[in-house]
């Protein structure tokens, strides 16, 4: 079994304790993680315990301390961004970051296709380590969208919803499609709205896992979180 989890913004006790508890095969942390610490430290509890895989969102380039504590970090390899991994015998395909108006806004056309495209317009005082700027290894480009595009899979997982969420990207629907995917689910909106209108028309099952909540691969709800305020 693998678990989806929502954005869990830096807070992980959950996913922890539903590690523990159910001892999943996987799970794959849905974006805007925010980790305190490097990950391998923020789950050291249950690496031994089950396969921990993820994808980034937009605030995980926020701050040095949120992009370092994952692309830095020991598990940094486990970023499904812009691939295909087979993952407890299932195929899945990750795209992570968000949409930004000055890259890439669907439908418009991208303004810059790639990275490199971009990196030839910023301007070298706002590259960052030599590269991108922090903020924009967010950005999703229209390079990483068509790679993924190419490929097979089960089950694609994205920070941006489909279009089936009100705040959706029918770019979404078209890549799954492309794909040839059963299901997709999605972090970034922090609701778990009802789907299922839309099966037919998508080709596949869409699943969004809100704020700090666990889904499992057949969209099955594990845990909710309640804002204590």
């Amino acid at each position: 079994m693998i678990f989806f989890c929502g954005d869990v913004h830096g807070q992980f006790g959950h996913v922890i304790s539903a590690v523990q508890q159910h001892r999943p095969d996987a799970i794959v942390l849905l974006g805007d993680l925010q980790a305190p610490q490097p990950l391998e430290t923020v789950l050291a509890d249950i690496i031994d315990l089950t396969e921990v895989w993820f994808i980034h969102g937009n605030h995980d380039t926020d701050g040095t301390r949120d992009y370092c504590n994952l692309w830095d970090s020991g598990m940094s390899d486990r970023n499904l961004h812009g691939r295909v991994v087979e993952i407890a015998g299932v195929r899945i395909a990750g795209l992570g970051g968000i949409f930004r108006g000055h890259i890439w806004m669907p439908p418009n056309n991208p303004v810059y296709a790639s990275p490199a495209h971009y990196l030839q317009h910023c301007g070298k005082a706002n590259q960052w380590r030599g590269g991108l700027p922090r903020k924009q290894r967010s950005s999703i480009f229209y390079a990483d969208y068509q790679a993924l595009a190419h490929e097979k899979a089960d089950i694609m997982v994205t920070h941006e919803a489909p279009s089936c969420h009100p705040w959706g990207f029918s770019v979404l629907d078209r890549l799954g499609q492309s794909m040839g995917i059963q299901k997709s689910f999605h972090g970034h909106q922090h609701d778990s709205l009802n789907y299922r209108e839309h099966d037919a028309r998508l080709g596949f099952k869409a699943y969004g896992v809100a704020l700090r909540a666990i889904m499992d691969e057949n969209g099955n709800t594990i845990s909710t979180w309640e804002d204590p305020a």
